[in-house]
């Protein structure tokens, strides 16, 4: 990849399922159905404003599959539970492209605009964020969204990352240069996020089993939500590693 030595990890990063994704590895067969959905401008309008050409999209594959041979894990392809259609990637990388922070590593995803609104990007996430904390043994996992595209550091703030600073990105050959924001969370961070979460839901349940409601709205991710959301945001972080 460069002379930026990847991350130490406890252990390789596997597949998973979600309630509504299988998310694994790329493989080489993987071009077709990624090349049609960044055929899509809306895919890579942050940060090249344009879709990606089949070339394009043929090295970005190759350059993750490198990725996953020498770091032990990268992002995932993410295919739809119901069809194992491909519909985008999301998964962990190093942020190459931001030298200034590194050693780190990054939490990310793009999705063809069909299936956007429907909370995949934070579900997966949410997989993301765990196996990084728990297989890799990250101690902190960042994220970079455009400082121009709310709906993706909308995703950050959901899943319970903290805003720390915008940054300069420099341009390169391809695009100008942008500005992200910088988004982390610990795995210190994690753990009590998670343990909080799972707590609100033992005694909404144990609650509404004593008296037919609910304990009222809870406080997750820093908004309010009730009993069904919470218990279907954590339905949707549930993973199955797999051996793939």
């Amino acid at each position: 990849m460069s002379q930026f030595r990847p991350p130490d990890i406890k252990a390789p990063l596997g597949a998973v399922r979600t309630a509504r994704m299988h998310l694994r590895r790329f493989k080489e067969t993987d071009l077709d159905g990624l090349a049609q959905a960044f055929a899509k401008s809306e895919v890579w309008e942050f940060p090249y404003g344009r879709a990606f050409t089949r070339d394009e999209t043929s090295r970005f594959l190759d350059t993750q599959l490198a990725e996953w041979d020498e770091c032990g894990f990268g992002c995932w392809i993410a295919l739809l539970e119901s069809s194992q259609e491909p519909i985008g990637y999301v998964g962990l990388s190093v942020p190459m492209f931001l030298p200034e922070i590194l050693p780190a590593v990054e939490v990310g995803w793009r999705f063809d605009p069909a299936f956007w609104g429907q909370g995949l990007a934070s579900e997966g996430a949410q997989a993301a964020l765990r196996e990084g904390f728990t297989t890799l043994g990250l101690s902190e996992i960042c994220s970079l969204p455009q400082s121009s595209n709310p709906r993706s550091f909308g995703v950050c703030e959901r899943i319970g990352m903290m805003f720390r600073r915008t940054v300069d990105c420099p341009a390169t050959d391809q695009r100008g240069g942008v500005q992200p924001r910088m988004y982390t969370m610990s795995s210190s961070e994690w753990s009590t996020s998670t343990g909080e979460r799972a707590g609100d839901v033992e005694r909404d349940m144990h609650e509404f089993a004593s008296t037919g409601r609910s304990a009222g709205r809870r406080r997750l991710g820093g908004r309010s939500t009730s009993l069904w959301t919470t218990s279907r945001l954590l339905s949707k972080a549930t993973l199955v590693v797999t051996a793939e």
